[in-house]
Order: C-alpha cells, then sequence, then structure tokens
C-alpha cells in the first residue's frame, strides 16, 4: 500500500486532534492566553452554544494582539477569526492536507455534523501518524542525510 493511498483512505478522525484548546465566547483576551500557556497549544477553538464559532492561533495573536495592547482589555470575540473552514471525522486525511495547503492552515477544526467540536487537525497530527505507520523510516532517518564526515570516527 502506498503512503498517498493510506492518506487518502485514512480518516482525519483516526489521528490525534487534541492539540487545541477550547474556550467559550466573551472570555476575556489575557484569560485565554492564560488558557494557552497552561496547556501549552497554539489553537484556541472558540465556542458558542456548544458549537464552533471561531478560531484563534498564534498567528491572530501576533498579528491582532501583539502590537495593539488595548486587544488584551477586549474579549476573544474582537480578535478572533469567525466561521472558521472546517473539516468532518470522516474527510480523508489526504483531502484535509489539501485544504491545509490551500489555504496556507497549519490548524484545521474537526467538527461533526451539529457542529460539535472533535478536535483540530494539524501536520503534527499527519507525522505523528506516520511516525507510528513507519517508524523505522521515520524515525531512524539521520538528521542530516547528505553529511558526511570529514574523517573517520576516532582518527
Amino acid at each position: 500500500m502506498s503512503l498517498e493511498h493510506e492518506l487518502k483512505t485514512e480518516r482525519v478522525s483516526h489521528l490525534d486532534l487534541s492539540g487545541f484548546s477550547a474556550v467559550e465566547s466573551g472570555t476575556p483576551m489575557t484569560a485565554v492566553l492564560d488558557k494557552l500557556r497552561a496547556d501549552q497549544r497554539h489553537v484556541a477553538l472558540i465556542t458558542g452554544g456548544g458549537r464552533l464559532i471561531g478560531i484563534l492561533t498564534d498567528r491572530d495573536i501576533m498579528r491582532k494582539v501583539a502590537n495593539h495592547p488595548t486587544a488584551l482589555k477586549s474579549s476573544v470575540d474582537a480578535v478572533m477569526s469567525r466561521d472558521p473552514v472546517t473539516v468532518h471525522p470522516e474527510t480523508s486525511a489526504a483531502d484535509a492536507l489539501r485544504l491545509m495547503d490551500e489555504h496556507h492552515f497549519r490548524n484545521l477544526p474537526v467538527v461533526d455534523e451539529h457542529g460539535a467540536i472533535k478536535g483540530v487537525m494539524t501536520h503534527q497530527a499527519i507525522i505523528d501518524y506516520l511516525a507510528a505507520r513507519y517508524p523505522v523510516e521515520v524515525l531512524n532517518r539521520p538528521m542530516a542525510p547528505d553529511r558526511f564526515p570529514r574523517k573517520a570516527e576516532g582518527g
């Protein structure tokens, strides 16, 4: 089975989708940043009524908060990206990756047919999947495969 075929048949729901923090709409930005720091995450999925209504990524924080100190006094709703692009749990990993590439996303929310959050797909989720599926090929690869020592070891 080829890697391409595997990614076309593997469903997003089978990947590790846990790399996010969830916060309720209206949460103060300082509280969101504290939660992201405590959870050691780079993305917050914003909920309202149990459904996904927005996303806040580290890129959003750098662009919309870092240079605008007054944004820290607002709620997450003022800074988040509303109505983010999402995929369903049954979407193939290949289709989700293609969507991430087309839109230059690093985080792609996964929601069910009712809008309930199932997780967030990241490139790290794919890397972890590949490392688990092909441990010898992925984990035993030298850090710089094209580099060779200039002299023999011990010489």
